[in-house]
């Protein structure tokens, strides 16, 4: 939040002893959302509710009204963590966000598929090594 740009230690357990493949996936649902936190709130009649205000009345229940949840992932929108009410969490298994990471990390350990790199770009990567390579003897 204070503006640094670079998140060290995604997945790591125990001071980088181990590594979660389960905390990596975890840590980048909230790498998301601190960068989706970052690009600021929209300010305005909607995301304010003014409408739903007005309809409701004060001292009443917003939580439960149907834009509440429409809007809740406007801030971010996390695949791990769970943002059901609670009866329907419960419903739906009440599975934790390590057990969801879990599933994550077996889908695309099964199913993943590496892209190649395209050749245009993979021959600008070759020559910037290869002009490393030679610089580095150069200054031998």
């Amino acid at each position: 939040m204070a503006g640094a740009n670079s998140i060290y230690g995604s997945g790591m357990l125990e001071l980088g002893q181990t590594f979660s493949m389960e905390q990596l996936v975890i840590d980048n649902d909230i790498i998301a959302m601190e960068r989706k936190a970052m690009e600021g709130v929209v300010v305005n009649d909607e995301t304010l509710a003014v409408d739903v205000t007005k309809e409701i009345g004060v001292g009443k229940d917003f939580i439960g009204h149907p834009t509440t949840m429409a809007n809740i992932d406007l801030a971010s929108d996390p695949t791990v963590f769970n943002r059901d009410m609670i009866g329907d969490w419960r419903a739906a298994g009440s599975k934790s966000c390590v057990d969801v990471a879990h599933e994550i990390v077996v889908d695309v350990l099964k199913n993943h598929k590496v892209l190649p790199i395209p050749e245009d770009k993979l021959a600008k990567i070759k020559a910037i090594v290869e002009q490393a390579d030679k610089d580095f003897v150069a200054n031998q």
